[in-house]
């Protein structure tokens, strides 16, 4: 992947991903997931499934089709991992075939997941979605806006998934945020159908020369600073702080996390691993949430938490002492959780 197209940010390098592989494949559909954000733009909602769309819902981008979870089906839970991996393969297979496979231009996929709860794909599983785009002729976008630049402990969150894709959006970490930068790096395949063909996408401050310095200072810094390598390590220790926190709380759920990008689940009921919000709550079901968002932001913390996720996912340069600190507000905060938890 040796081109780059440059843009402003996140949603307008998934716009014009979009834009590109419908333009390569002469196809329209876009398949994505429902648990999955691309962006603020109507057609970053759209690809997307994020509640924030719904609002927008009746300006939405035509042709998004979008596929629920893998495992995220009714008579899978006692079936060994591979025959769940196979079948969660078939459904988005027969997908496919519903929606014409000559009318799909691309799957996009987060490199690992992030606001909807770091929900992690299955070993394997992008994988056998790369496999079927192949199959198909159907493009595979990685969204890396979020997972990008040493997120995941890797430079992009699809190396830990052992696929090259023919597309990878990204922004954020880019510059760290220092400037507005966005990219769309693509195949070589792709680029070179534009070698004597106009490509009908642009944007008027696109590789802005100072945002583009920005780039390169902040890239040898991750570089300089081994800042990768201290994702992994800082990593590997979050994780172990959290366990020992669960003898302190009984509200402490499920933690899923690559690198530095976490989530907890917040549980009120310990049996059935049910969260204290259910997914989009709103009202009266958001109560404990909001007591646990304003703890933690009085104590002086700031992060995402969302219905019944804690997000943990503390700057690359984080040592081990800045952990502990963190880590003991948001177990302050839980504690307000754990008086509503019944066993």
């Amino acid at each position: 992947m040796n081109k780059a197209f440059y843009t402003l940010c996140g949603t307008s390098s998934i716009d014009n991903a979009i834009k590109l592989a419908r333009l390569y494949t002469g196809r329209h559909k876009i398949i994505g997931r429902y648990r999955a954000f691309h962006g603020g733009s109507i057609g970053g909602m759209s690809a997307g499934g994020d509640p924030r769309k719904l609002a927008n819902d009746a300006q939405q981008m035509p042709n998004s089709i979008h596929l629920d979870d893998p495992y995220n089906f009714f008579g899978m839970k006692d079936l060994d991992e591979a025959t769940k991996l196979q079948l969660s393969l078939e459904y988005v297979e027969r997908v496919i075939h519903f929606e014409g496979k000559t009318n799909i231009a691309a799957f996009i996929f987060e490199g690992e997941s992030g606001s909807s709860g770091c929900l992690h794909y299955p070993k394997g599983y992008l994988k056998g979605i790369k496999a079927l785009c192949e199959k198909y002729g159907i493009l595979f976008i990685a969204d890396e806006v979020m997972s990008g630049f040493g997120r995941t402990g890797k430079w992009f969150g699809f190396e830990n998934h052992d696929i090259i894709p023919d597309m990878v959006c990204m922004a954020k970490g880019l510059t760290s945020s220092y400037l507005p930068l966005g990219c769309l790096m693509v195949s070589d395949k792709i680029a070179a159908k534009f070698d004597n063909t106009p490509m009908m996408i642009g944007l008027t401050y696109n590789a802005h020369p100072v945002a583009l310095a920005a780039a390169l200072a902040v890239i040898t810094i991750y570089e300089s600073d081994k800042l990768i390598e201290n994702t992994r390590k800082m990593g590997a220790y979050m994780e172990a702080k959290i366990e020992e926190m669960r003898s302190k709380h009984p509200s402490m759920g499920a933690f899923r996390n690559t690198g530095l990008l976490g989530c907890l689940d917040v549980v009120k009921n310990k049996t059935t691993g049910e969260l204290i919000a259910p997914y989009n709550a709103s009202g009266d079901d958001l109560k404990i949430t909001n007591l646990i968002a304003a703890k933690v932001r009085a104590l002086g913390l700031y992060t995402f938490v969302r219905w019944g996720y804690i997000f943990i996912a503390p700057p690359l340069t984080i040592n081990e002492k800045e952990i502990d600190e963190g880590l003991a507000i948001i177990s302050e905060a839980l504690s307000i959780a754990d008086e509503y938890v019944v066993s």
